[in-house]
């Protein structure tokens, strides 16, 4: 792998941002080459997370640099660190790089239908998000919806909707706890569980829209 140049001082990086913006052409276009090549090395190591995917190296570089780039280009130095705004656009360009490849364009939503349960009830994406993922972009995007899952549950739902909804689904302890079964633990019917769950459910995905 090729070696690349050590990251800019903080005081120079901000020099070639402010000539980025208020610079001449020809300096906005040497402040860029400036950012980007000394930002190369950030690229380098998030594409390392990608290493177990069946793409070369070189080429995975390649992309993240798309990303930096992009990155460079609309940079608000007042909203924080270019590097860390760097790192989230560099992620998401490899990341939209695999999915084409691998044909996952198409937006998965955690409450896709793929059939029903032994008691009639509807089951979704949400009942196996917890299943082992054997490809590392479906694992990794796995986890960044389970982080904000796990948020979305504490703050959008109320104490009871919460308790079926993490028994339900085994959010807590992996065991998945049928719908029958929390009524007899919580002394309420089957059917109301059902609703509850379902209201859960829709509060859930309201927020997770949101976002």
């Amino acid at each position: 792998m090729k070696t690349f140049k050590q990251p800019l001082t903080a005081k120079a990086e901000a020099v070639y941002l402010d000539q980025l913006r208020t610079g001449t052409e020809s300096e906005r276009a040497q402040a860029k080459q400036m950012l980007t090549e000394h930002n190369l090395r950030l690229v380098a190591h998030i594409a390392k997370k990608y290493q177990n995917v069946d793409e070369e190296m070189e080429d995975m570089i390649s992309i993240g640099t798309i990303g930096l780039i992009k990155a460079i280009d609309s940079f608000d130095a007042s909203k924080g660190k270019l590097s860390t705004y760097a790192s989230r656009c560099i992620d998401n360009e490899l990341l939209m790089f695999l999915r084409a490849r691998k044909k996952m364009s198409r937006e998965v939503s955690l409450y896709e239908p793929i059939g029903t349960d032994r008691e009639g009830n509807e089951i979704n994406l949400l009942d196996i998000i917890e299943q082992d993922q054997i490809d590392v972009v479906d694992r990794m995007e796995t986890q960044d919806r389970l982080r904000r899952l796990a948020g979305l549950i504490h703050d959008t739902l109320d104490d009871r909707e919460r308790e079926i909804i993490t028994l339900r689904y085994g959010l807590k302890n992996e065991y998945e706890v049928t719908q029958r079964e929390i009524g007899r633990s919580l002394g309420i019917s089957r059917s109301y569980v059902s609703r509850i769950e379902k209201r859960a459910l829709e509060k859930l995905k309201a927020a997770y829209e949101a976002l």
